[in-house]
């Protein structure tokens, strides 16, 4: 006896619902049906979150065999045939797009020190759970990490996700997992951040582990007198769950949004954004220059003594002091102590090549 499946299709942040299956129809069926609904071609579609014996199902797997609850929401990466030829074209005039605010650093201690939002910060201490992947490890200081834009344009179209992913990521995973354990924090569902990490193989990866991952539950709401009420990542919840292992002295946390880290702005490195990767992951260096920040200032005992608005002067200063320390035959001190982001002799603001 055939069973009716209904699905919801996510994708392309819309759903489609799908309704005219049976559960001896086949997942080939099925993204015939996408297709119609979304005009992604079945060759383009990648339904993320089926899987059949671990693994994503073939287009001959019966939909009976997925074991599906009705409703079931697919989540879909996949793009349009015009999208994809738009995406390798390269507009006459890119504008500058901004997507962020800046924040006077005035306002940030002001929100700082609020008591009610330092209730809040105790409210999700007690009730938010997060689940420890890896353990801590001993002596380690902690990176935090926002995933859209800083880690994976989100935005744009491809035919396979890695092509959104920012460029020698996992090197510089590698490279931060030496001195840091790494946590992952989006503004977005848990199951969403699970996908994406599947699906740039960041969960997997042979040579780093992610201690825990972080989701939109574990925000608070502040106001600002200038932009009102908004979303942020207050760092005091981490340090509350991990009062042993983690706090202020010891976290850095990268994002692209400078609001994200209001609560915290000792501890918050803006990364310049990701967009358009079809045209940008040829050229894009970020991470690099950011590794080599990170190992420059794992020594330190106290990152907060640092601007990180600076992060690119302090890596200019501390190779030019390494320069002048091998030529006169000296060594290198690790990170070269707590000077302010880079204040060192020279004032330099250059940034590394």
């Amino acid at each position: 006896m055939e069973n009716e499946v209904k699905l919801i299709v996510k994708w392309n942040c819309k759903e489609y619902e799908i309704d005219a299956l049976s559960d001896n129809d086949s997942i080939g069926t099925l993204k015939d049906v996408i297709f119609k609904k979304t005009g992604v071609r079945p060759e383009r579609q990648k339904l993320l979150n089926l899987k059949f014996k671990g693994k994503l199902p073939e287009n001959d797997c019966l939909l009976a065999a997925l074991n599906l609850k009705s409703g079931f929401k697919v989540m879909m990466m996949g793009s349009l045939e015009e999208a994809i030829a738009d995406a390798n074209t390269i507009p006459d005039d890119l504008p500058e797009v901004i997507d962020d605010f800046d924040i006077e650093d005035g306002e940030e201690v002001a929100i700082e020190n609020r008591d009610v939002y330092l209730a809040k910060i105790e409210r999700r201490i007690k009730e938010y759970s997060i689940k420890v992947l890896n353990p801590p490890r001993p002596g380690k200081k902690l990176l935090v990490l926002d995933i859209d834009y800083t880690l994976f344009d989100h935005k744009s179209v491809a035919e396979k996700g890695y092509e959104l992913m920012r460029p020698f990521l996992h090197e510089f995973l590698t490279s931060a997992y030496k001195d840091y354990d790494i946590a992952i924090w989006s503004a977005t569902s848990m199951r969403w951040i699970e996908e994406k990490m599947k699906l740039l193989g960041v969960s997997t990866h042979a040579n780093y582990k992610i201690v825990f991952y972080l989701d939109y539950l574990a925000m608070i709401s502040v106001h600002t007198p200038k932009y009102g009420v908004i979303q942020v990542k207050p760092l005091g919840v981490i340090w509350g769950k991990f009062p042993n292992e983690y706090r202020p002295s010891n976290t850095i946390m990268f994002d692209d949004i400078r609001r994200n880290f209001i609560m915290n702005p000792q501890n918050g490195l803006r990364i310049r954004p990701f967009r358009q990767a079809h045209l940008n992951r040829a050229t894009d260096r970020e991470l690099i220059r950011l590794s080599r920040y990170l190992d420059a200032i794992a020594p330190l005992e106290d990152l907060t003594q640092l601007n990180h608005r600076h992060w690119e002067r302090y890596v200019s200063n501390r190779r030019k002091e390494l320069r002048r320390q091998r030529r006169s035959g000296g060594t290198g001190n690790g990170g070269g102590g707590g000077d302010g982001g880079g204040e060192s002799s020279s004032q330099d603001n250059s940034t590394s090549p």
